[in-house]
């Protein structure tokens, strides 16, 4: 029976080093057990906490300088973005910080302003704009986009803080890709694949869908609120993610409403949106062409003072795919 490893209670809050090992009873032979992990040079954590990213930023801010800040994805996620925040951690110190680099964390060299540099869960980082601006900046359109995306709809960050940021950088690398961005940032949006989804149609060539479009049908009543919507064509896209697969019969109880009250919809999957985004684009521009038409015609429902109802027969458009109400 092998015996049961020391664990002083000390060493178990958080990433601690060599010498604090020492200190609690604990030499560096022991350290190489199972129940460490090295996390850098001369830090480590107990190996029921490796995996929770803030004792990795906590252990990676002790081999940097006092003046370093986490930023790039690592200050996005601390921010409250649903990015991955150690692959590698991302910091930026002085240019003039006698550093050299560090393993497992990307160094940027500049200068940053005392209001760049702010406390996000007791750590340091860049602002939320400078955050968002510099990420928005390098990572490639679309993924600019759905960072974007989250940020304002998150408020973490205002489209004004944005622009300012462009305004005060202007002649900074990246600047044309942010810009574009921000023309694309769609603040509604409620999910990356729904950001995505919609980067998919205009990528595609196809005119900008409206976000979160509530509908109603005629008596006013709320009947659903649609992804994407078209309103001229009366086309709703919605993204069917695990969500709509576990509520599966309030789903079609909704399409119907939906369908009765004259929206067209067409439901795509990740699948679709990251594996076959030509036949997305190609669905969505046929129910958009002229020759597909849009459906005209009054809603019908059962209303009980009436005490009838009225039928109406349904002829199939062998061109359109789609139904037309008579």
């Amino acid at each position: 029976m092998g015996r049961t490893p020391v664990l002083p209670r000390q060493l178990l809050r958080g990433p601690f080093t060599v010498a604090e090992a020492k200190r609690a009873g604990i030499d560096r032979a022991h350290l190489r057990g199972a129940s460490w992990i090295r996390l850098g040079h001369s830090t480590y954590v107990w190996s029921k906490l490796a995996d929770d990213p803030m004792h990795r930023l906590a252990a990676a801010l002790r081999r940097l300088p006092a003046e370093a800040a986490f930023s790039g994805l690592t200050a996005a996620w601390l921010h409250g973005l649903d990015v991955t925040p150690c692959t590698p951690i991302e910091a930026t110190i002085p240019v003039g910080a006698g550093v050299s680099a560090r393993s497992g964390i990307a160094l940027r060299r500049c200068r940053l302003g005392k209001r760049e540099i702010v406390r996000v869960r007791g750590l340091p980082a860049t602002s939320a704009a400078r955050t968002v601006a510099e990420v928005c900046s390098r990572l490639p359109l679309v993924e600019s986009v759905v960072i974007a995306d989250a940020a304002l709809h998150g408020k973490v960050v205002r489209a004004d803080q944005l622009d300012a940021w462009v305004v005060a950088h202007g002649g900074q690398r990246g600047l044309r890709t942010l810009r574009r961005v921000l023309d694309l940032a769609e603040p509604a949006s409620e999910s990356p694949m729904e950001s995505r989804l919609r980067m998919v149609l205009i990528n595609g060539g196809l005119p900008r869908p409206r976000a979160q479009v509530s509908i109603h049908d005629r008596w006013g009543r709320f009947v659903g609120r649609l992804d994407l919507f078209y309103e001229r064509q009366r086309l709703g896209i919605e993204y069917d993610g695990a969500v709509h697969r576990e509520s599966l019969a309030a789903d079609n109880r909704r399409q119907n409403k939906l369908l009765r009250a004259g929206v067209r919809l067409l439901r795509f999957t990740a699948a679709d949106v990251l594996g076959n985004p030509d036949s997305v684009v190609h669905q969505v521009r046929e129910l958009l062409s002229p020759s597909a038409g849009t459906r005209t015609f009054e809603t019908e429902e059962f209303e009980p003072s009436a005490g009838t109802r009225t039928f109406e027969t349904e002829e199939f458009q062998p061109n359109a795919g789609t139904r037309t109400k008579r």
